[in-house]
């Protein structure tokens, strides 16, 4: 058995618009169905997937209006599986090369749903397309846990920018004294220092006193002198010995300068003044070191933030994506540096086509409508990468161009040469 599992043949009878349709589709690469609107190109596909997905893709009127022979479908695998519904109740009958028969549960496992119904995965949200492709490379825990930890820290580092523009914008707006001193000034110390000062002003004021005591003990004794001549011899030597003593305290007291304390009693008389300066002086210095912190905070954060989005990037370029230049970015898929409503119609359902074929790789075939939406060049590429990829793609387009492998023309199946619409008979081909 083949590891891809593709469609060899199929024949359609009385199915939705078809009356009858037999395709042989290209194993690798596009198989086009062609013709004008209402003509029977998406009945189709919904038969296909009618056959190959089960019940739950049962057109609602599957019964061609108009025909009393009930729906037939045959379909013919690479693998040698023949899938058959016909009869009233459009009985699902699966027979492998050997002839043993099997059922719905045989086919689902090479069927993958979206192969089927490649819309249900077009249509869905960003972040539902997104987890798909997680899935399939087995990357989606790892991603959300990162995601998570930079969204945290994101939060994070927002709230500490905010407390941070806060502290700055407090510290800009305190006033600040640069003739105050930098620490506060003590009340106590500066009386102390008030009290020292008046001490020696007081012991320099008592030596001056004695000077002029002694001064005029000198006058007095030198008048007793001239009155008490007979006293003479005694009272010159304690005149000698007074004014020996008189020229001590003269030297020691001439070079003698009194403190001023008018600047301490300045300074406590305005302590309060200066203080609330050193206070408003010390809450900016504080604003400013808070600021400073935050900024910091925030710096450290957004290195934390880029790490993780560099681990993400990391481990999105390991993993084994199954498009080159498609990635997830903030839980969307990106290709090429385009997000999903920015894609092109042809980006998109080669995306698609790749994503369905890593969810089944036994799954080799996708049915694909509208086609028309890429140009003839665009279609050319798309076709060329599908066979390069080993694809089997079978797509409708309103066109009855040579691109078409096939056209359909009012339910029957018609080749591009044909002009006229071939005879067809109830029950064969």
């Amino acid at each position: 058995m083949e590891s891809s599992i593709k469609i060899n043949k199929l024949e359609i009878e009385n199915v939705k618009r078809i009356k009858a349709v037999k395709i042989e589709p290209t194993a690798n690469g596009l198989t086009i169905v062609g013709g004008n609107n209402k003509q029977g190109k998406t009945s189709v596909l919904d038969s296909i997937a009618w056959a190959l997905g089960g019940d739950r893709y049962k057109p609602s009127q599957a019964q061609r209006e108009g025909s009393v022979i009930p729906p037939t479908l045959h379909i013919v695998m690479n693998n040698g599986l023949v899938v058959e519904r016909k009869g009233k109740n459009s009985a699902l009958k699966v027979t492998d090369s050997n002839g043993d028969k099997g059922g719905q549960q045989l086919l689902n496992e090479f069927v993958e749903q979206l192969a089927i119904d490649l819309p249900k995965f077009m249509e869905a949200t960003g972040t539902e397309k997104a987890k798909t492709l997680l899935q399939i490379i087995g990357v989606g825990d790892q991603l959300e846990a990162l995601e998570k930890k930079e969204q945290e820290l994101y939060n994070q580092r927002l709230t500490i920018g905010q407390i941070a523009d806060q502290k700055k914008k407090f510290a800009d707006e305190q006033t600040y004294y640069p003739d105050a001193p930098k620490d506060l000034v003590s009340a106590t110390e500066l009386i102390k220092q008030q009290q020292e000062i008046l001490a020696i002003n007081g012991e320099n004021q008592r030596k001056r006193e004695q000077a002029d005591r002694l001064k005029r003990d000198v006058g007095i004794i030198s008048q007793q002198v001239a009155d008490l001549r007979s006293q003479l011899e005694m009272k010159e030597q304690e005149l000698l010995e007074t004014q020996e003593s008189l020229n001590i305290a003269m030297m020691s007291a001439q070079d003698l300068q009194d403190q001023s304390t008018a600047e301490l009693e300045a300074s406590i008389t305005n302590i309060e003044e200066i203080n609330r300066k050193v206070r408003a002086n010390l809450d900016k210095d504080k604003a400013e070191e808070d600021a400073l912190e935050y900024k910091n905070q925030y710096a450290t954060l957004t290195g934390k933030i880029d790490s993780t989005r560099k681990a993400k990037i990391e481990l999105l370029q390991s993993a084994e994506l199954p498009l080159p230049g498609l990635s997830v970015t903030d839980g969307e898929l990106v290709y090429e540096g385009q997000k999903w409503d920015n894609m092109s119609g042809a980006d998109r359902l080669k995306i698609s086509t790749a994503i369905v074929r890593k969810l089944n790789p036994k799954c080799g075939f996708v049915l694909l409508d509208k086609l028309e939406q890429m140009d003839m060049n665009t279609l050319h590429e798309f076709g060329i990468w599908l066979e390069q990829e080993g694809l089997q793609a079978i797509a409708t387009r309103v066109s009855t161009g040579e691109e078409c492998s096939i056209i359909i023309e009012d339910g029957y199946a018609l080749s591009p040469e044909q002009e006229e619409k071939k005879e067809w008979k109830a029950g064969s081909f």
